[in-house]
């Protein structure tokens, strides 16, 4: 049993980071109906660029990590107007093409000032684990589940009481009725790639204190995937929610596989599984609002 718990446990907050790399997921869709398929990357340059400044320019962390998080919204700002914004207009899936030749190009930069070995971060917080339940639990486990939970809070009370929270919320619901009343459009995308490019970052780093990071971590982006299509693609709660669940799935499933049946490699698949299963019987996800088009 005390091993299902520690499974538990790490697979809630490996389920927290992709909760927030399932964040910038729906931030974007909500706002421009458009799937960003470099997520991952996003999280990718955050870890990288915050472990630059803090191994290599041998800055203290919390100053290198306010500062990634600058980075990060300059680099959405970037992208938006100079990749994104001649595409509106286009079809969907030439947008969505585009967002994967970005992963690739943003993906061969890290590889180009990086490498390809795995780094390390320098530790944080005190190694010492703290006992829960007769468990022990490494303290950036339980401080990268707090911050993920802290900032979930946050963007949730943002989308709900501020003004540009609301605009972005009308916006994704009806851009022709916002951009009517006075909501400038293409301000409200530039500032949702922004806020899915730092909240990217954030994960990264979080990532990176606790395994490290190379330049396979934008895969990252294709294992939050499920999360986001199983809590529904313009939920927030549901994103929320569904990385939770595919953390602590991946980690059980892949234990019980190992332990009963000596099988290694499951947590690759065990999400993909359960998104079959739950698209077959809510196609919009748990939480997605279902759309009803009149012919």
């Amino acid at each position: 049993m005390e091993y299902y718990l520690q499974l538990f446990i790490s697979g809630l907050v490996v389920g927290s980071i992709y909760s927030l790399v399932a964040l910038g997921f729906v931030i974007i869709y909500k706002a421009t109906k458009v799937v960003n398929f470099a997520q991952g990357e996003l999280v990718m340059v955050g870890a990288y660029v915050c472990f630059a400044l803090t191994v290599q320019a041998h800055l203290p962390f919390l100053v290198a990590f306010f500062m990634t998080l600058a980075f990060s919204f300059i680099l959405g700002i970037v992208i938006e107007r100079l990749i994104l914004r001649p595409m509106i207009g286009e079809p969907i899936i030439s947008v969505i093409m585009v967002t994967i030749g970005l992963s690739s190009v943003l993906k061969s930069l890290v590889q180009l000032f990086w490498g390809t070995q795995i780094q390390v971060f320098p530790p944080v917080l005190p190694q010492e684990p703290v006992m829960i339940a007769g468990l022990p639990v490494a303290p950036v486990y339980l401080a990268a589940f707090a911050l993920s939970v802290i900032l979930f809070l946050i963007f949730s009370a943002f989308f709900k009481y501020s003004r540009l929270g609301i605009s972005m919320r009308a916006t994704a619901f009806d851009q022709q009725a916002a951009a009517s009343m006075g909501i400038g459009i293409k301000n409200i995308f530039a500032l949702s790639w922004c806020i899915a490019a730092m909240v990217s970052s954030i994960g990264g780093v979080i990532l990176g204190n606790i395994n490290g990071i190379n330049a396979q971590l934008g895969h990252l982006g294709l294992k939050v995937f499920p999360a986001v299509i199983l809590g529904g693609l313009d939920s927030l709660f549901g994103a929320a929610l569904g990385g939770l669940i595919v953390g602590v799935l991946e980690n059980v499933c892949d234990g019980a596989a190992k332990e009963f049946f000596g099988l290694g490699g499951f947590k690759d698949v065990a999400a993909f599984i359960l998104l079959v299963v739950i698209l077959m019987i809510k196609p919009y996800g748990l939480f997605g609002a279902r759309e009803i088009e009149r012919v």
